[in-house]
């Protein structure tokens, strides 16, 4: 399970890497087009938004796996061993939960019913459902990443 989940950190890093070096081409190109340009670009600017929310939740999966999010310690240092173990599985639970019903099952119900509506993005033209499909594809990563160190405890 190790294994997997380097695999799925790297794999998951190198879209995280690429997501925002497209956002720094768009956004150079949206400044070229602006200052040095008599036709500033259409979408960038669309397109730096929804670039920006798939890095941002994503991110947020990413960061979840690694442990790495904000975290009050206060609590945890004042307890002991077996205390601090059960307080740590109740969070992971807490996240678990809450990615799976607002992520995973919210955000299934906004792609679908904005794939239903057939709603797209004003200047890209792109299905609005594309944008949302971030959410229950980070909502999975962050269940995987918590059952997976639920089963480390």
């Amino acid at each position: 399970m190790n294994a997997l989940r380097q695999k799925i950190d790297l794999i998951l890093s190198r879209i995280l890497i690429i997501i925002m070096g497209l956002m720094v081409i768009n956004v150079l190109w949206q400044v070229f087009t602006r200052y040095l340009s008599d036709t500033p670009s259409s979408f960038t600017d669309e397109l730096s938004r929804y670039l920006m929310i798939w890095l941002g939740i994503l991110g947020a999966a990413y960061v979840s796996g690694k442990n790495m999010h904000v975290a009050i310690d206060y609590l945890p240092s004042k307890l002991n061993e077996k205390s601090r173990k059960r307080l740590a599985i109740f969070v992971h639970l807490v996240v678990l939960l809450f990615a799976f019903f607002a992520l995973v099952i919210g955000g299934s119900r906004l792609v679908y019913i904005s794939y239903i509506l057939g709603q797209t993005t004003a200047a890209l033209g792109m299905p609005l459902a594309v944008v949302y499909l971030v959410l229950p594809l980070s909502g999975l990563l962050i269940v995987y990443y918590k059952l997976a160190d639920l089963l480390q405890k």
